[in-house]
């Protein structure tokens, strides 16, 4: 990644052209990601794990609407 300074620009403004650039492209959590591998059967086990939760989230969010509705 690669950020020029611009006539008048100060390093902290440089600096966070470049942290910007590195959000959007997310070189970050790319890299994050890459740490360490990860078989084809774990990312999808994990990924079943999550959506379990995010279910019985959602499933709880809808009792406690309902209780508190009647």
């Amino acid at each position: 990644m690669r950020v020029e300074l611009r006539p008048g620009e100060s390093q902290e403004m440089l600096l966070k052209r470049w942290r910007q650039s590195v959000m959007k492209e997310k070189i970050l959590s790319e890299v994050r990601k890459r740490r360490w591998y990860m078989s084809k059967g774990e990312k999808e086990r994990i990924a079943k794990a999550k959506a379990i939760r995010r279910a019985r989230r959602k499933a709880r969010q809808q009792e406690r609407r309902q209780a508190a509705q009647r």
